[in-house]
């Protein structure tokens, strides 16, 4: 595995940091479920680890009402803390467990309180300032890759072990 050259404007994913970082962006986040937005933000925090294209967290506030249900079951990361999760619905469509959040952050990430990140796979779309994100492989990571970040990215065959 070698590492891509970021290029101007770009960041590299082996240039974040184990633990992970938390920060916040003004960058203009929409997504989209069964025709319809089930989240627009400008104030969402991303959360940036080595190998991993960076995952998003919406305020939940910035969540249509009543599109996410909150579902049984729970996931342990190793810095944030222990997960819940939510299926998300419209009208026209469901996607199950596709959002998660921290009820109880870990100390460093007492941030992520009452944010929310969405697999962007299981959504007709999700964007960031506009452009349309890849998600990140594997099915149980949730990165969003965008044209601003470079890899290789841990979740596909055979990236288990870095």
């Amino acid at each position: 595995m070698t590492p891509e050259r970021p290029g101007p404007g770009q960041e590299s994913v082996w240039d974040y940091p184990r633990p992970p970082r938390l920060e916040a962006t003004s960058a203009s986040i929409e997504i989209r479920l069964g025709g319809e937005v089930v989240a627009r933000t400008t104030s969402a925090l991303r959360v940036l680890e080595t190998s991993h294209p960076p995952t998003y967290y919406l305020p939940r506030s910035d969540f249509a009402d009543g599109v996410l249900r909150p579902v049984d079951g729970a996931s342990y990361c190793e810095w944030k803390g222990v997960a819940a999760y939510y299926d998300l619905v419209t009208r026209a469509r469901s996607a199950p467990r596709a959002a998660w959040t921290y009820p109880q952050p870990s100390p460093g990430f007492e941030a992520l309180l009452d944010h929310v990140a969405v697999m962007a796979a299981a959504m007709d779309e999700c964007t960031v300032d506009g452009e349309v994100v890849t998600s990140q492989e594997g099915g149980f990571y949730g990165g969003w890759i965008t044209s601003h970040v470079v890899g290789p990215f841990k979740g596909g065959p055979g990236t288990r072990g870095w």
